[in-house]
């Protein structure tokens, strides 16, 4: 089985380069486990969102989900800033 076109591994290493990289951006203080489930659900949400608004993902393969897992990242970290204040 595989998502968005990676595998299950591929989209954990993915997934922790997505959420290190939203990390840096967003200025951030979270561990490695934290921006590998930060990537992965990131790259999730951001994907419901765009189907959910009728637009076209990324794309399939490594990039586009390193991508919308980036994006993803750094709106669940926007979101989260928004919560805690």
């Amino acid at each position: 089985m595989d998502v968005n076109g990676v595998g299950w591994v591929a989209a954990i290493i993915i997934g922790g380069l997505a959420g290190w990289l939203a990390e840096m951006v967003m200025k951030s203080n979270t561990g490695i486990l934290m921006n590998i489930i930060m990537g992965i659900v990131g790259a999730v949400v951001l994907n419901a969102i765009l189907r959910a608004l009728n637009i076209e993902p990324f794309g399939v393969g490594w990039l586009a989900y390193l991508i919308t897992g980036f994006i993803g990242a750094c709106l669940l970290i926007f979101a989260g800033r928004l919560i805690r204040r």
